[in-house]
């Protein structure tokens, strides 16, 4: 091949290359804010399902804006942080747990002997919402929990009613779990079996329990117990885990306190 027909061919192949990345960039850019209200519509579909919703892909940003109101909790006190103190990273529109955890400000590290979800770090303050009915009283709370599976960091939400001891539902929105294994969290059957499960006792202690095998029909505790994954003993543990430590002290324990006060 001669010298000449040489460049020709890098030339072209960069020519192709520039195009190529080109395009590349400019439809990225294009469809970010695309991509990012989809996000976020998928989020609003998660937590109207973890309440118990009723929604259609249609008009589930409307039902949410009509039943949804987002709080911000401070979890050392348990209390809901006023509007006022909002700052550009600490609001329900820009509320990302992912970079709050690391934030300076915001993050905090958990030490291990509490460290039941095996997270490592967690916003100090945590975006939950309260689910109000037609007269506009509360009627349900929903919690984000995150903690680790087999895989993957499990994101998802759990929604209790407001008797503040029953689950209305649980959903998990992001994780990389095996599919047909630990990714059962997803199946629909499982996460039903969670509704009218008895999340704490009468004085307020957490006592759900996610086990690895299946709820004995004839166990007394059946009405706080799971249903383990089949096939997938780390991904239950997880999920067991990671309830636990969203239910205790280091979680939503002090705000859910703060609420018995007054029932």
């Amino acid at each position: 091949m001669s010298s000449d027909s040489t460049k020709k061919t890098i030339s072209v192949a960069l020519g192709v290359c520039l195009v190529c990345s080109v395009f590349v960039s400019s439809a990225t850019v294009a469809l970010d804010s695309i991509q990012k209200q989809n996000k976020k519509l998928d989020k609003m579909k998660n937590i109207l399902q973890a309440g118990n919703l009723s929604f259609s892909t249609n008009n589930a940003e409307e039902i949410f804006k009509e039943k949804i109101v987002p709080i911000i909790i401070d979890l050392e006190n348990g209390s809901v942080i006023d509007k006022s103190k909002y700052t550009d990273e600490l609001n329900p529109d820009a509320f990302n747990i992912k970079s709050l955890s690391e934030s300076k400000n915001f993050g905090t590290e958990i030490s291990p002997e509490k460290d039941l979800g095996n997270i490592k770090k967690r916003p100090k303050f945590m975006l939950s919402y309260e689910v109000m009915n037609e007269n506009k009283e509360i009627e349900k709370y929903i919690f984000p929990v995150f903690g680790k599976g087999l895989w993957s960091t499990m994101y998802g939400f759990l929604a209790i009613g407001k008797d503040l001891k029953t689950v209305e539902g649980i959903t998990f929105y992001e994780h990389g779990e095996t599919p047909g294994l630990g990714g059962e969290v997803d199946n629909q059957n499982w996460k039903a079996s969670w509704k009218g499960k008895q999340l704490f006792d009468q004085n307020g202690d957490a006592i759900l329990e996610v086990l690895k095998s299946k709820v004995d029909p004839n166990d007394p505790n059946k009405n706080s117990q799971i249903d383990g994954l089949s096939g997938a003993t780390l991904t239950t543990r997880g999920v067991d885990n990671l309830i636990k430590y969203w239910m205790g002290d280091d979680g939503y324990a002090n705000f859910l306190g703060n609420l018995r006060k007054d029932i």
